[in-house]
């Protein structure tokens, strides 16, 4: 006998609490059976622990409670085990009042802290389960500050789901739930098999949820973890299905605004999907756009210079940007700019110079740093003007040839002083980091002839100056 949790219990009342609570509870073919006396009489039939776990948080019993009389009921603790527990716990919360039983029978090696976070787990699903009609919870994915994401099993198709959950503690701010339900809204304007379908968003009671596919996967971020960096390969053929969602979100008038890793699923087929469109917007969204002016929104090591800076007017090039930075992380094992605050992260962003990602890996190819680079250009005129060019590129790329849109860029003021000889002793000329041309000048055929033009006019002054010397 101890005093737990304000009240005075000892083992048997985990026992007394069961079979009372329990005394008739229904089974699924409709039938009522009495628990109480099945444990009574000592029915050679045992039962899953799981179940009694989801029962008794049905009941609304706090954790501990079932802790307790699920490991009486199994006989896994003897009661003299369980009292002397409880009074370890009524000790110890005089001093400490979150004391909590599960700890104690941990570090009594009555439970491992494996079976304590299963148990924690299922009885954590199993509250969730009981809030969104029509769903089994099956388990936990994760979770964030944002919401909370289970695996669950829509009853009336029979097939695997995930629900995101919005906190409860953001279940009365209207702005939360107005952006939930933005992103489910506009998850469901966009069929895509590179983008993660939305299937519902809803409310049950307090809890608004929002119903989508389930891919059975990991996030690139778990892979970069895992791995540091991709085969140059791997990582085109990902960017390329990245690209290719949003090609289709931006064609159907939306920008997602915050690719990165962590937003980006890949399949056990090889299939990537993009997720999360918490903040997606319209580009016909003018209402929104102002709104929100002069506030950055995205993910600071993977977040546009025009997102930094609040722009009102943003396009396909800022999606662009963050899947360059994403590129630069798969390929290099690091992010394009690090630093030990946000605010130094965004800085960097928008005034330095990015390293050649081959500078820092040399296994990767010239042509996917040129488009890695383009990618990552400060102004969105200097990136590519649409994902459809990116793909073509990375197609090209795969295929062993240079890319098309990206490289060949050579700027000809700097072309003018090599053949004036002022830079005839300086390194070679990085092409790659010339400004984009803006005309037809710019092109690389004609920059080619036109150097070439130079050089003649070069040579034919010097035989002319030569002649007229002699």
């Amino acid at each position: 006998m101890a005093w737990y949790g304000g009240l005075r219990v000892s083992s048997e009342a985990f026992r007394t609490e069961h079979h009372v609570t329990n005394g008739s509870q229904s089974n699924p073919d409709g039938k009522n059976q009495d628990r109480g006396s099945d444990a009574e009489k000592g029915s050679d039939t045992p039962q899953d622990p799981r179940e009694d776990s989801r029962e008794a948080s049905r009941n609304g019993q706090g954790f501990d409670t079932v802790v307790g009389r699920v490991l009486l009921d199994r006989g896994l603790v003897t009661s003299d085990e369980l009292d002397e527990a409880l009074s370890i716990v009524a000790e110890r919360r005089k001093l400490e009042p979150s004391a909590d039983l599960s700890m104690v029978l941990v570090e009594q090696e009555l439970l491992t802290n494996r079976q304590l976070e299963r148990m924690r787990g299922e009885f954590e699903v199993d509250r969730s389960s009981q809030r969104i009609p029509g769903y089994t919870i099956l388990q936990k994915l994760g979770s964030g500050a944002m919401a909370t994401v289970f695996l669950a099993r829509q009853l009336s198709l029979d097939r695997l789901v995930a629900i995101k959950v919005l906190p409860k503690r953001f279940s009365s701010n209207d702005s939360f739930i107005k952006r939930f339900y933005k992103e489910g809204r506009a998850a469901a304007k966009l069929n895509d098999p590179n983008i993660v379908a939305a299937y519902d968003v809803n409310q049950a009671g307090e809890h608004h949820y929002f119903v989508m596919e389930y891919v059975d996967g990991e996030t690139l971020y778990d892979r970069i973890k895992r791995e540091r960096r991709l085969d140059e390969p791997d990582a085109l053929k990902i960017v390329k299905q990245v690209a290719s969602a949003l090609k289709h979100a931006h064609e159907r008038g939306f920008i997602h605004r915050d690719i990165k890793p962590k937003n980006i699923m890949l399949g056990k087929a090889g299939k990537v999907k993009l997720a999360d469109l918490g903040l997606a917007r319209a580009l016909t969204d003018k209402e929104a756009a102002e709104a929100e002016a002069g506030r950055a929104y995205g993910t600071p090591f993977y977040i546009s210079p025009e997102q930094i800076r609040g722009k009102v007017e943003l396009g396909p090039e800022a999606d662009i940007y963050g899947l360059g930075a994403t590129m630069y992380h798969m390929t290099t094992g690091r992010v394009p700019f690090d630093g030990r605050t946000p605010s130094q992260v965004m800085h960097r962003h928008l005034r330095d110079e990015v390293v050649p990602p081959d500078h820092v890996n040399s296994k990767l190819s010239p042509g996917s740093a040129q488009v890695i680079e383009m990618m990552l250009e400060k102004r969105p005129s200097d990136r590519y003007g649409s994902a459809a060019d990116l793909i073509e590129d990375i197609d090209l790329l795969l295929a062993g040839k240079s890319p098309l849109h990206a490289g060949g860029r050579m700027d000809l003021s700097t072309v003018a002083e090599a053949l004036s000889g002022e830079t005839m002793n300086q390194p070679a000329l990085d092409i790659r980091k010339a400004p984009r041309p803006n005309s037809v000048l710019g092109e690389p055929i004609v920059l080619m002839l036109m150097s070439l033009l130079g050089l003649s006019l070069f040579v034919i002054l010097l035989l002319v100056l030569d002649r007229a010397g002699a």
